[in-house]
């Protein structure tokens, strides 16, 4: 059996970042969102608020598809734009699974988790892109919104499923 191209499976792109952040910021993520959505790519995040709820909201604007993974175990907890919650329990432990289910991560400012989240993506080795978060080796620095479509349009070309 051979497994699915990336014509039959949808990209995914995991937003990570604060779960407060300012209103420039949010503006950011939620534009951010939007375009994952117009790329009929799937967002994928922690799931509660601020960076997270932002880039869901621009993202349901544009009819996307959003998952969030939340720490605890009670879906209610997820912010009020996402589709599919999926609890975990294991608090920040669940940091792994946002960024090893991506295909490709987008960091916005944050703290710990978000610095937790770039690592282990790095170290799974996909691509990560940043606007203003932590300033390390292997984060492609972005400057605006816009620019993360046309990454999002070559990536999903090149795209081959690790077999």
């Amino acid at each position: 059996m051979t497994k699915p191209g990336i014509s039959q499976r949808r990209f995914l792109v995991s937003v990570i970042g604060g779960h407060r952040c300012d209103k420039d910021t949010a503006k950011m993520a939620e534009h951010t969102g939007e375009i994952i959505a117009e790329e009929n790519a799937v967002l994928v995040c922690g799931g509660l608020g601020g960076i997270m709820e932002a880039a869901c909201r621009g993202a349901k604007k544009r009819g996307g598809l959003t998952i969030g993974i939340i720490p605890g175990g009670n879906k209610s907890d997820a912010n009020k734009f996402v589709d599919i919650v999926i609890t975990t329990g294991m608090g920040y432990s669940r940091n792994t699974i946002v960024a090893g289910t991506a295909d490709l991560v987008v960091a916005f400012p944050g703290e710990y988790g978000t610095l937790s989240e770039i690592g282990f993506a790095l170290n799974a080795e996909k691509p990560v892109y940043g606007f203003g978060t932590w300033d390390i080796k292997g984060v492609k620095k972005l400057e605006n919104p816009d620019q993360l479509s046309r990454i999002l349009r070559t990536l999903k070309g090149e795209f081959t499923w690790k077999t």
